[in-house]
C-alpha cells in the first residue's frame, strides 16, 4: 500500500461488519489489536446499512470506527459497498434489478458475509440508479477526506462479477454502444458475428447461449471492459473528491481459473489501483504448499512492480462452507498457529508486503459464523493470536524495513498468460471447461500443472502476461506458454518476433489451432508458427475424454499430455520428441537468433492430473535445455527456498511445509557469487560455505537470512 496515507507495512484484519462485533467491546478491542501489533483495520462501509433512506444517511457507528482508529494510532481501510444496495432502491428502480440470461430477476438477500441486507445490489449500467451511487460515494469521500484515521480505499472487493448477469436493459444499450465504437456499423458487425440480417441496432441482443464464435468473443470481451470501467469510475468519484488518499483493491487470484465468465481478471484490476491484494486461504483451496505460493506469484506478476498485500488471510477455522466439507483437520481446516505462522511467511517470500486477517474476531451471524478470525468469539486472546502477534510485531517493526526493501528475484523461466486462449477454450465447451476452483478447467489445470512442474523443482516460474513479454517487465530469456490453441494474429506475431530477437520458447502443442474470431486456420500451426517451429501438422485429435493416459517423450524424457494432441512432420525442425505409436510429438528449432520447442500435447494438465508420477523430471530438464542455471537447488524436495535481492540487500527465504524439521543444504546459482555469513531474521541459523547454505529448516515454518 502507499505510504502516505498507511504504515510502510500495513499489518491487522477486517473488523467491522455492521453488526458484528458487539459494539461494548469496539474500544477493548482496539486497545487489543494495537498492543499486538496491528496497525490498520479494514472495514465495509456498505451503502445499504448507510443510506436508510433516500438522502438520509447514518454514518455514527462507522465515525466511530474511524475515531477509535485515530485514538489508537491505526489507520482505517475504506471498503466501499455499493454492491450493498439500500432496499428502498429495490422499489425506485426496478428496471435496475440484475436480469439472468433466462429473464429472471434477483431480488434482494442477505450478505453471506454479514448480517446486512441488500445484496447483491443493482445493475449500475442502469444510468439513474449509478448517479444515485456516485453520489453515495461522494458523500462517503466527503465524509472521511482528512479523517486522521483515515488509511485509504478498497474500491473493489475481491474482483469479480456474478457470471449469471446481467442481462437487463441497461446492460444491452451499453454493449450496443459498445460494438458500435469496436464495428461502426450494422453491417460490419453482421458479416463478423455471422448475423446478418441486423436492421437496426434493436435487434442486436448478448448472446443468452454461449459458443465458439465472434458474438460470443464479444460478448465477454464487453463484460470484461464493462467491469473494469465501473472500477475505473468507483476510483475517480472518489479521487475527485479526495485526491491524496491511498487506492487498492484485491482479488482471487482467479484469472485462470474463472476470469472468462466472470471477469476475475487481475492484471486488469490491479492497473486502476496503486497497490492490490488478494484473498487466499489455505483451508478454502486445499494446503498443498505450492498452491498458495502459485497464487501470491500471481498477484505479485499482475501488481508489475506495484505493492500488493495479502488482503484477506484465514487465521481461524472455516466450519461449514461447501468447499471444505470432507477435508481432513489438517489441510488447513482447522488452522493451528503453526499454520498461521507458515502462511503468512509463505506470503511475504512471495514478495507480499502488507496483510489483512479475514476478520479479527469472527462474525457472530450467519453461515460463516465462527470463521477466520484468530481472536475469540468474545475477543478474547487465543494461541492463533498470539502468533499473529508475533508475526505482525516482526514484520511491522521499523527495523525491518531492509527487508521489505529487496523483492523476489525474476524467475529463470516465465509461464505466459495468453488471455483470448483461455476465453475461447471456455466458450468453446461450455459443460468441458467452464471450471472453478473445486474442478479447475483445462486452462487452469494447464497454467497450474506447468507451474506445479516447475515448482517441484525449486525452480521460479513467474507468470508473465503476453502484453509483458518485451520491455521492462519482461527480460525472460525462457517461456513456457501452456495450452495455445487460440491466439489473435498479433499475438503469435509478437511470439514469432520475441524468438527471432534471441529468446527461447517452449509451447504446449495445437499453438493458435483457432485465430482471431475463433476460426480454424487451414495451415498448422498457424499464423506463420510453423515456420517458427520448423514443423507443419501431420496429426490431430481433439479426443479430451479418450486422452486422459496420453504418454509420450520429449528429449527422452517420458511426459504425460491430455486434452488435445497434435503430431508432426518436421520441416526445419528436429525430432525430439515421440508418441508411443511412433508419430512425432515435439520438435526442436532454431530461428532467428532464438530457439523454439514445440511439444504436442498439454504437459501443464498432464502433470496436474498425474501429480507425482513422472513429469517433474522433464520441467527440470527444461530448465537446463533453455540455458538458463537454477537460483537455489535443495538437497531436500519438501524444502522449497527463494531469493531477494534489492536496496535491503541478499535474502534467501526458506520454506518447510511439513510438520517436522528438515536437514537441508541449499546451493545458489553461480551468478549469486559467494556469500560468507547467513543471518537469521526468522527462523533457523544457517552456516555458509561460498554458494552453499546448510541448516535444519524447522517444521512448519519459513526462515528468513540475510546474505553477505
Amino acid at each position: 500500500m502507499p505510504s502516505r496515507n498507511l504504515p510502510n507495512f500495513p499489518y491487522g484484519a477486517v473488523y467491522f461488519r455492521k453488526s458484528n462485533p458487539p459494539r461494548a467491546d469496539w474500544p477493548r478491542d482496539y486497545q487489543t489489536a494495537r498492543e499486538d501489533g496491528m496497525n490498520t483495520f479494514r472495514h465495509w462501509f456498505m451503502w445499504s446499512a448507510i443510506e436508510v433512506a433516500p438522502g438520509e444517511f447514518d454514518w455514527e457507528e462507522y465515525d466511530a470506527q474511524l475515531d477509535l482508529a485515530a485514538a489508537s494510532g491505526m489507520k482505517t481501510i475504506i471498503a466501499e459497498f455499493v454492491a450493498a444496495a439500500p432496499e428502498w432502491a429495490h422499489r425506485l428502480y426496478p428496471h435496475a434489478r440484475y436480469l439472468t440470461r433466462d429473464g429472471q430477476p434477483v431480488h434482494p438477500q442477505m450478505g453471506g458475509s454479514s448480517a446486512t441486507g441488500g445484496f447483491p445490489g443493482l445493475c449500475l449500467d442502469n444510468d439513474d440508479y449509478k448517479a444515485r451511487a456516485e453520489a453515495f460515494l461522494h458523500a462517503l469521500a466527503t465524509r472521511y477526506k482528512g479523517h486522521p484515521g483515515l488509511g485509504g480505499y478498497d474500491i473493489w472487493n475481491e474482483c469479480n462479477i456474478s457470471p449469471h448477469v446481467c442481462y437487463c436493459e441497461g446492460t444491452q444499450a451499453k454493449f450496443r454502444q459498445w460494438l458500435q465504437a469496436k464495428y461502426g456499423g450494422l453491417r460490419t458487425l453482421g458479416r463478423v458475428w455471422g448475423r446478418y440480417s441486423f436492421a437496426e441496432w434493436a435487434d442486436v441482443t448478448p448472446p443468452r447461449v454461449l459458443g465458439p464464435y465472434a458474438d460470443t468473443l464479444d460478448w465477454l470481451a464487453f463484460r470484461l471492459d464493462n467491469a473494469y470501467e465501473l472500477m475505473r469510475w468507483r476510483r475517480d468519484v472518489i479521487r475527485r473528491v479526495d485526491p491524496d488518499c491511498a487506492m487498492t483493491a484485491h482479488g482471487l487470484a482467479a484469472t485462470f481459473t474463472i476470469m472468462p465468465g466472470s471477469a476475475a481478471d487481475d492484471w486488469r484490476a490491479a492497473a486502476e489501483v496503486e497497490s492490490y491484494g488478494v484473498t487466499w486461504g489455505s483451508s478454502r483451496h486445499g494446503d498443498e504448499p505450492w498452491k498458495q505460493m502459485h497464487a501470491m506469484d500471481l498477484i505479485r506478476a499482475s501488481s508489475r512492480g506495484k505493492p500488493f498485500w495479502h488482503a484477506e488471510a484465514y487465521g481461524g477455522p472455516l466450519w461449514l462452507a461447501p468447499q471444505v466439507l470432507n477435508k481432513p483437520r489438517d489441510e488447513g481446516r482447522i488452522a493451528s498457529p503453526e499454520d498461521i505462522r507458515y502462511w503468512s511467511l509463505v506470503s511475504f517470500m512471495a514478495g507480499a508486503t502488507g496483510m489483512m486477517y479475514l476478520r479479527w474476531r469472527p462474525l457472530l451471524d450467519g453461515p460463516l459464523f465462527g470463521a477466520f478470525g484468530p481472536y475469540g468469539l468474545d475477543g478474547s486472546r487465543t494461541p492463533r493470536s498470539e502468533m499473529v502477534s508475533k508475526v505482525g510485531k516482526w514484520a511491522a517493526a521499523p527495523d525491518q524495513s531492509p527487508l521489505w526493501a529487496s523483492r523476489p528475484v525474476k524467475g529463470e523461466v516465465g509461464i505466459v498468460y495468453v488471455p483470448e486462449s483461455e476465453v475461447f477454450l471456455y466458450a468453446q465447451q461450455p459443460n468441458f471447461t467452464r471450471g472453478n476452483w473445486d474442478t479447475p478447467s483445462p486452462y487452469a489445470q494447464a497454467m497450474q500443472g506447468a507451474y506445479r512442474g516447475f515448482w517441484e523443482n525449486n525452480i521460479q516460474a513467474d507468470w508473465v502476461h503476453i502484453d509483458d513479454i518485451d520491455g521492462a517487465l519482461g527480460g525472460y530469456r525462457l517461456l513456457y506458454l501452456p495450452i495455445p490453441v487460440m491466439l489473435n494474429e498479433a499475438t503469435a506475431r509478437k511470439l514469432s518476433a520475441w524468438v527471432e530477437a534471441g529468446g527461447t520458447l517452449i509451447s504446449e502443442g495445437c499453438p493458435a489451432y483457432w485465430g482471431d474470431r475463433g476460426h480454424v486456420g487451414v495451415v498448422q500451426p498457424n499464423f506463420g508458427l510453423d515456420v517458427l517451429f520448423g514443423a507443419c501438422e501431420s496429426y490431430v485429435e481433439f479426443t479430451p475424454d479418450l486422452l486422459a493416459d496420453l504418454r509420450f517423450t520429449v528429449q527422452d524424457r517420458p511426459v504425460w499430455g491430455g486434452i488435445f494432441m497434435q503430431a508432426y512432420s518436421p520441416t526445419t525442425g528436429a525430432p525430439v520428441g515421440w508418441y508411443e505409436d511412433g508419430q512425432v510429438a515435439a520438435v526442436e528449432n532454431r530461428y532467428g537468433r532464438g530457439r523454439a520447442l514445440l511439444i504436442g500435447s498439454m504437459a501443464g494438465v498432464g502433470h496436474a492430473t498425474h501429480p507425482g508420477d513422472g513429469s517433474a523430471p522433464f520441467f527440470a530438464h527444461l530448465l537446463a535445455w533453455g540455458g538458463q542455471d537454477p537460483h537455489v537447488t535443495s538437497s531436500a524436495p519438501a524444502v522449497k527456498a527463494r531469493l531477494h535481492n534489492g536496496d535491503g540487500g541478499v535474502y534467501l527465504w526458506v520454506a518447510n511445509p511439513t510438520h517436522r524439521p528438515i536437514p537441508v543444504e541449499l546451493t545458489l546459482g553461480e551468478a549469486w557469487g559467494a556469500y560468507t555469513a547467513a543471518r537469521a531474521l526468522w527462523g533457523a541459523d544457517a552456516t555458509v560455505s561460498g554458494r552453499c547454505i546448510e541448516l535444519i529448516a524447522p517444521a512448519r515454518d519459513v526462515t528468513v537470512l540475510a546474505l553477505t
